[in-house]
Formats: structure tokens, C-alpha cells, sequence
């Protein structure tokens, strides 16, 4: 029989935020029609044997809000960078000049923005998914201190915080969905 059962909800917690910070980098990856550095980080180059993101091989700088460019440092890596932006799936056409890359974002038409707005809709049903094993993995702990005798009142009380905290975080994704969807659609 267990003396006093603390529930780890702080570890429950960083693990919700981590899910959390997943989401938000997967959202900077997609693309709204501006212009943003953070769109090229999913994009990895084959660099000295390895594949290497973008920005270890080149600067990234976004000069106006329809222009992205990498000032690639090394000469001999400008084609594989220019080939590993074109098959990234991000839909731009590189232009090349010298050691730097210039990427024209284009204005996205209404059926790219709704593609991309099921898109983030994928991305965050996957961090729900996510903050849900997590509560599932505390609900199974609680469940676990019940069996070595821990006391109804106790499991209410631990259960509830553990929803309480599950709740949060998917009130924080929707609301990060929302905010992502509208800036796809803002012409």
C-alpha cells in the first residue's frame, strides 16, 4: 500500500508542451503567402556526406514580403541547394544568382490556401492525438496506484487535474488551428 501518490503532472505538462512546440513548428512550415525564413526549415540539403537543413549551409534572409534568399556560403553546394528547394514540395521556383538563391513566394490561389488549411488541420489532429497518449499514459498511472490502494478521493482528484491539464492543451491546438487557418485564407 502506497503512503501519499504524487501524480508527475509536471511531466505530464512539458510533455503536452513538447507536443505543443511540434505543432508550431510544423505551422511555420506551411506556407500563407508572405514571405518567412521559418518555411525552409523542414528543407535539408546533402552536404559534405550529410544531410544538413538549409540554414547550416547558407543565410537565410527574407529581403521584402514576397522574397526569401540563401546566400550559400559554400559554391559548390548552390545547385544541390537549389534542387533540394525544388523537390521540397513547397511549391517555388528558385532563381539563381551567383551564390544566391532567390525564392519568389507567389500569391496562393483559393484552392493551394484550402489544401493547405487541411493540412494544418492534419498537423493539429496529430498534436491532439499526441496530448491524448499523454494523458492516457497519467490515466494509467493513476489506475496503476489505485490497485496499490490509493483512495477513491485521491483518484478523482489526480484523474480531474490530469483532464484538467489534457483540456488545456487542446483548447491551446485548436486555438493555434483557428489562428493558422485564418492567416491561410487572409488574401
Amino acid at each position: 500500500m502506497s503512503d501519499e501518490f504524487i501524480l508527475d503532472t509536471d511531466d505530464l505538462e512539458r510533455r503536452m508542451e513538447g507536443a505543443m512546440a511540434s505543432l508550431r513548428t510544423e505551422f511555420a512550415s506551411l506556407r500563407t503567402g508572405r514571405a518567412s525564413a521559418s518555411m525552409l526549415e523542414p528543407v535539408q540539403v546533402e552536404a559534405y556526406g550529410q544531410m544538413t537543413p538549409i540554414n547550416q549551409v547558407g543565410t537565410v534572409n527574407v529581403p521584402e514580403p514576397r522574397m526569401v534568399t540563401v546566400n550559400v556560403w559554400d559554391k559548390s553546394l548552390v545547385n544541390k541547394v537549389e534542387k533540394a528547394i525544388r523537390e521540397s514540395g513547397l511549391g517555388i521556383n528558385p532563381q539563381m544568382n551567383g551564390t544566391i538563391i532567390m525564392l519568389p513566394i507567389p500569391e496562393l490561389n483559393e484552392e493551394r490556401r484550402r489544401e493547405l488549411g487541411k493540412v494544418a488541420g492534419q498537423y493539429a489532429e496529430s498534436a491532439r492525438v499526441s496530448i491524448r497518449n499523454i494523458r492516457r499514459d497519467g490515466m494509467d498511472q493513476i489506475k496503476k496506484a489505485k490497485a496499490d490502494g490509493m483512495s477513491e478521493d485521491d483518484q478523482k482528484f489526480w484523474e480531474s487535474a490530469v483532464q484538467e491539464l489534457t483540456d488545456k492543451h487542446i483548447a491551446l491546438v485548436d486555438e493555434a488551428l483557428e489562428h493558422k487557418q485564418a492567416e491561410i485564407m487572409q488574401v
